[in-house]
Parts: structure tokens; sequence; C-alpha cells
């Protein structure tokens, strides 16, 4: 199956013909389908369909990473 999610390196999601299809960035905020809350993208593996996330704001003692597959980042709800 061939991966739709263009990976650049820039500051926000952008949706570009269909919800299926957009530009993820390192350093993105972003929303997870099974979370409410935002997370930054930290990383991104487009070839494996995988990025590593975070919860944003940072907490005090930091937050952590992991990793989530890309099809579980929410393409309609973005942070600007």
């Amino acid at each position: 199956m061939p991966n739709e999610t263009s990976v650049l390196i820039g500051q926000r999601c952008m949706q570009l013909e269909s919800p299926s299809v957009m530009s993820l960035h390192q350093g993105d905020c972003i929303r997870l389908r099974s979370n409410i809350g935002l997370f930054q993208v930290i990383g991104i593996d487009g070839d494996h369909d995988r990025c590593w996330v975070r919860q944003w704001p940072l907490e005090p003692k930091g937050s952590p990473v992991f990793e989530v597959p890309l099809h579980q980042i929410h393409s309609e709800a973005r942070a600007d």
C-alpha cells in the first residue's frame, strides 16, 4: 500500500485534496484519533507509516515520547 503522507520539515499540518492526504512536519501540533489533547510531532518515518509524538504543552518534568501509526493522526483536527 503506498504511503499518502508527504514528509517535510516545517511548522504545521496542511490538509491537501482529501482528508486521507496530508503533509506532516516535524514540530507540528496534532490531535490523535484515540486521545483528547494536543501532541507535538518529534519524528516521522514515512517508509513505515509511523511517527513519534509527545504531549503538548510539555509537562514540567518533560513529556514522554511514543510511537503512533500515521493513520492514528486525526487529519481534520490540527492546531494552528
